[in-house]
């Protein structure tokens, strides 16, 4: 392929262009997310279709979910290597293919290997270099921007819901599947908006990673058979890995890390048990269809609306605090499904949970941007979907297990609702200690020198917190405080 000329910029442009990567993204959103929400519409399809059970049939989506967040990493190596406009390219092609030959699947391990692996494979390839994109065209309305980028998941479902449901009782599953997958195709033409750009921080990284290659090259060279030279170029790699991945080490990181496990195992029945459950209930197969679409509309209206709202001044600071609340609202929310026993009673439900279920996801890359930076948003947005993996891979599948052995939804409902709020009080608690060194480390600079505070106008506390948010280790700002600029 001809080499892609990147456009060069020393700072976000915050509009322009930016613009068409947004709704690059969107779309993007659409044809990855909102499809993969739209196979619970075929669950019952499938389990009457193969006669297999709740546990069983549930493996379906699971799988897609799993393999596009276990590959993630994978996108963003091909966006970094290559660029994010063949890797959204190349998933396009797979994901369409892989729904193409779901179409013509004899039983359920042929839609596992299709539907789910190969289709998942393909979303990975596209969701998080898509997103990462936009982080770099953006600084100041970042929160706005995935806000729209992130809706297209909403508009997706509240138009393909219904429009998939009336597919398949016109064309029954296999049609719906295969026209799903000519749809898919459009990936290929979001790819080709995403132009690269080049900021200064990845000047800097890139001829960093130009010398490094030149230099091993040229001891390639003088002696190609040198152990030295081997060594040298493995010293080479690792550190350009160990740069490119130096945010792992973080604390914030990793709370946040083990956050997102305990959110991804509650956030995914629910769009897998949504309509099996309407229908337990007698809600007809076209009012269970409208209360995706309901979760869709109103999943827009918190992308949006959240994203912009904490953008504003008074809550541009807060919000880590506005994503875990997020959370904790669709663990409430989980808590009260079971009671709701109707449609008038599922209606406000899934305003609810929609709303916050926007919310959340628009900030999941504000708040990953906020602790690793912008340099290193495409590999840690590639960690954070990987860690989603294992728990779309098991969450539907052990609540089908639960409802199997019940005989009801309450159980894997709670469960999740539990799981979800478990997340949100383990960011808030991993925040309050935090607030609370801060406060014992500017308590100690003022106890320690007060003639130093005096001269420097309380500066010493300010730069041991800010030193603190950046290498969050202790032994750093204690090492600061024991310092004498006189």
């Amino acid at each position: 392929m001809a080499k892609v000329n990147r456009a060069r910029s020393t700072s976000p442009p915050d509009g322009g262009w930016g613009w068409m990567i947004v709704a690059g993204c969107f779309l993007v959103t659409i044809c990855t997310r909102a499809v993969t929400r739209c196979i619970s519409i075929f669950f019952v399809d499938f389990q009457t279709y193969f006669s297999q059970d709740y546990a069983q049939t549930a493996w379906i989506h699971s799988i897609v979910d799993c393999v596009t967040m276990l590959c993630a990493p994978l996108g963003s190596v091909v966006s970094n290597h290559f660029s994010c406009q063949v890797g959204i390219m190349l998933g396009g092609l797979l994901a369409s293919t892989g729904l193409i030959l779901g179409s013509f699947a004899t039983s359920l391990k042929h839609l596992y290997l299709t539907l789910g692996v190969l289709t998942g494979l393909g979303f990975a390839l596209c969701y998080s270099p898509a997103i990462a994109m936009v982080g770099k065209y953006f600084s100041r309305r970042k929160a706005l921007a995935y806000g729209i980028s992130m809706s297209g998941s909403g508009i997706g479902i509240f138009i393909l819901a219904p429009v998939v449901q009336l597919l398949i009782e016109q064309f029954s599953w296999r049609g719906a599947l295969l026209i799903l997958g000519g749809f898919v195709l459009n990936l290929c033409v979001c790819g080709a908006l995403m132009r690269p750009i080049t900021l200064k921080d990845d000047q800097t990284t890139s001829e960093q990673n130009h010398v490094c290659r030149t230099e091993t090259q040229g001891f390639q060279r003088a002696s190609p058979s040198s152990t030295w030279t081997k060594e040298w170029v493995q010293t080479c790699l690792c550190g350009s890995l160990q740069q490119e991945y130096n945010f792992l080490l973080m604390s914030d990181f990793v709370v946040l890390a083990i956050s997102v496990l305990f959110m991804a195992y509650g956030c995914s029945p629910l769009f897998v048990y949504m309509v099996p459950y309407a229908l337990s209930i007698g809600v007809s197969h076209q009012q269970a269809a409208f209360l995706m679409s309901i979760l869709g509309v109103i999943d827009i209206i918190g992308n949006i609306t959240f994203g912009w709202l904490t953008d504003r001044r008074c809550l541009k600071n807060y919000q880590y605090i506005c994503y875990l609340f997020a959370i904790g609202m669709d663990g409430l929310c989980y808590l009260c499904l079971p009671m709701l026993q109707s449609l008038p009673l599922l209606v406000p439900f899934a305003c609810t949970f929609g709303y916050f279920d926007g919310a959340y996801v628009t900030l999941i890359p504000v708040v990953t941007a906020e602790i690793v930076g912008t340099t290193s948003l495409s590999s840690a947005l590639g960690v954070v979907y990987f860690l989603h993996a294992v728990p779309y891979l098991v969450s539907p599948p052990i609540a089908g297990w639960l409802v199997d052995t019940t005989g009801s939804y309450t159980a894997a409902f709670l469960l999740c609702g539990f799981s979800m709020i478990f997340s949100s009080v383990l960011l808030g608690f991993a925040r309050l200690v935090k607030k609370m060194r801060k406060t014992q480390l500017q308590f100690l600079a003022k106890e320690s020198d007060p003639k130093l505070q005096l001269w420097t106008n309380g500066s010493v506390a300010y730069s041991v917190a800010r030193e603190l948010d950046q290498k969050d280790g202790e032994s750093v700002a204690i090492a600061m405080l024991g310092s004498n600029p006189a």
